[in-house]
């Protein structure tokens, strides 16, 4: 059972997923959702309120996007509340990495700035840190779709999403000055960007991030995973049923080759 009574399913709903391109499409597709996304957005907040689920809200929040920007239906809160649970341990390992990162960036840059002040060498580790920060957030764009999307260890997603971050290095970006910018403008104009920060700048830059990045974890981690065990991408069974498959068993589309590879454990690498 979910957190809240499923919504009732819409004939309406596109069912053409994944690869969508051009700022037109990412538009229409994000205001044909505007208000369940201000919804998850508040969804969002308030599980994060214990800073502790910061990590498994942020892997529900983006398993609920990345469905409505490949143009899948989601059930909001249901939906929500599944990923949660489901995604909690390595979202709360994540979670934490992240809060502790963050602590140590928000007093090292500071130190080393008014270190450098007095010793201009010390623009070098405060340079290297700060180029840290960068690199540390656009894995972070990679690491939650990934915890969301696949069945790799904490370790495996690390190393992934290092590489991603530089092979979609040019929407690892657009994503980071995004990000940088929305969250700039709430942090100025606090306290009165509080409704703001409750309604809409975490679902619209997790919607952003899963139609720039999602597609680039597709294709250098998803594809090739079903390509390697000689079986059909279950999200290129969608196109053709749209029934929303992904990650899960499909019997009745399996060779009994296929069948057969399915007695040992599948991860994704």
């Amino acid at each position: 059972m979910g957190l809240m009574p499923r919504e009732p399913s819409h004939s309406g709903v596109l069912k053409t997923p994944h690869e969508k391109s051009g700022f037109i499409k990412y538009a229409s597709i994000y205001f044909s959702h505007f208000w369940k996304l201000m919804a998850l957005n508040f969804t969002y907040v308030l599980f994060c309120l214990p800073l502790i689920t910061i990590g498994p809200a942020t892997a529900a929040l983006t398993k609920v996007c990345r469905n409505y920007s490949q143009e899948r239906h989601a059930y909001l809160f249901a939906d929500f509340w599944a990923a949660f649970k489901q995604n909690f341990k390595q979202g709360l390992v994540f979670g934490l990495l992240n809060l502790s990162l963050t602590a140590v960036f928000a007093v090292g840059l500071p130190f080393y700035k008014q270190w450098a002040e007095m010793m201009p060498i010390m623009y070098v580790p405060m340079f290297i840190m700060f180029a840290f920060m960068i690199v540390v957030v656009m894995m972070d764009f990679y690491i939650y779709i990934m915890v969301s999307s696949t069945h790799l260890t904490v370790k495996q997603i690390l190393k992934n999403s290092f590489i991603l971050a530089y092979l979609g290095l040019k929407k690892s970006l657009i994503c980071f000055v995004v990000y940088v910018l929305f969250m700039s403008v709430c942090f100025f104009l606090l306290p009165v960007s509080v409704i703001i920060l409750a309604t809409l700048p975490f679902a619209f830059i997790s919607f952003l991030n899963c139609s720039l990045c999602y597609p680039v974890v597709r294709k250098y981690i998803i594809q090739p995973y079903y390509d390697q065990l000689g079986e059909e991408n279950p999200e290129d069974v969608y196109l053709e049923t749209g029934d929303d498959r992904i990650f899960k068993d499909a019997p009745e589309y399996e060779s009994a080759d296929q069948k057969k590879a399915k007695k040992k454990k599948k991860v994704v690498k």
